[in-house]
């Protein structure tokens, strides 16, 4: 089978409504932070106006970053609308158009879950929005990926050795991101404060004390802060996700150092895996911070959009090192043929 002709404009509309998407989770980041999901009752209206007629003037407070967060939303799904359609008249692999499908399915789902969320007030609707959200992001940057100029190039200096070791190491690494990310928006959907509002040490302590009477006491202190009463399981929340940030620290190192020792890998692998190793240790210095802040709405998001990027970045690695696998399994295998016919010629 041919390789499909490289599309400029479809690539950078691709990885145009893979950014906006970025900016969407930004924005949905920023309404978690500040509590005011519910800001507007309605939907799909915004207080019984149309949402696209609602007056400017009365964009304030929560309800601007409430109504904002649908406006995005809605500018993403006609993007979404806009790719799928250009994918299905402009490139002829089927398997690419099906993942155009699949994303206007997961926007329009994405839609729905978001009107649930308000009109039902279910805390675990949420908490699903936002692990879809993440998914249908990462499902966006590798279509932009598969119709990139880089996805039908030349394996070049791949066909002497093969990436699959560090294409596995990707996929570990981009399920501990997605996992992470999940126990994350679990945090932010089930408690408006931090449970744990220190850092490296957890209330003090490097394990934390959860039995009935530290939970008393630290609620009855709590109290006198203006701060919501936690539970066990919200501190061994906050633990897990702790203990995921390390996971997904050792697993980007595991990538990095994976990349480095194969030094005829591909040059563009490289790069992405310095980029990983450093948005996760500056990932690592937003959580501190988000903590230290106790959830400063500013910091917390950009500690959301940090780590979309991250799992953004791993997406790239697998879809990337798979493909340049495959070229160079497909070049070897097309090499004796080449010497035969050499040989014939001559």
């Amino acid at each position: 089978m041919s390789a499909p002709t490289y599309n400029a404009w479809l690539n950078r509309f691709a990885w145009f409504t893979a950014g906006a998407t970025l900016f969407l989770i930004c924005s949905g980041g920023m309404v978690t932070s500040k509590g005011v999901g519910l800001a507007v009752p309605d939907w799909p209206t915004t207080f019984g106006y149309n949402m696209f007629m609602f007056p400017v003037s009365k964009w304030v407070g929560g309800i601007f970053f409430e109504h904002t967060h649908r406006l995005i939303a809605s500018t993403v799904g006609f993007l979404t609308i806009i790719l799928t359609v250009w994918i299905w008249r402009a490139d002829p692999r089927q398997w690419v158009r099906r993942l155009g499908f699949i994303a206007l399915g997961a926007v329009i789902l994405q839609g729905v879950l978001g009107g649930l969320r308000v009109t039902m007030l279910k805390d675990e609707i949420g908490i699903f929005h936002a692990c879809i959200a993440q998914a249908f992001f990462g499902l966006l940057v590798f279509i932009a990926v598969v119709t990139s100029r880089t996805w039908n190039a030349s394996p070049g200096n791949t066909a002497s050795r093969s990436v699959l070791p560090v294409a596995k190491l990707a996929v570990v690494t981009a399920l501990t991101v997605y996992l992470q990310l999940a126990l994350g928006a679990t945090m932010r959907h089930q408690h408006r404060d931090l449970s744990l509002l220190d850092f490296p040490k957890a209330n003090g302590q490097w394990i934390p004390d959860t039995s009935p009477a530290a939970i008393a006491a630290l609620n009855n202190w709590r109290d006198t802060q203006a701060l919501s009463d936690v539970t066990p399981s919200q501190i061994w929340l906050q633990m897990a996700h702790r203990f995921g940030a390390a996971m997904v620290a050792i697993a980007a190192i595991a990538t990095w150092s994976a990349v480095r020792k194969s030094n005829q890998i591909p040059s563009l692998l490289g790069r992405l895996s310095n980029i990983l190793v450093a948005l996760v240790a500056f990932q690592i210095g937003l959580g501190a911070w988000t903590i230290w802040s106790n959830k400063a709405a500013d910091i917390a998001t950009a500690h959301v959009a940090v780590g979309a990027t991250i799992f953004a970045v791993t997406v790239a690695l697998c879809g990337i090192a798979f493909r340049f696998n495959y070229l160079r399994s497909r070049s070897q295998s097309t090499w004796p043929l080449v010497e035969a016919r050499e040989a014939v010629a001559s």
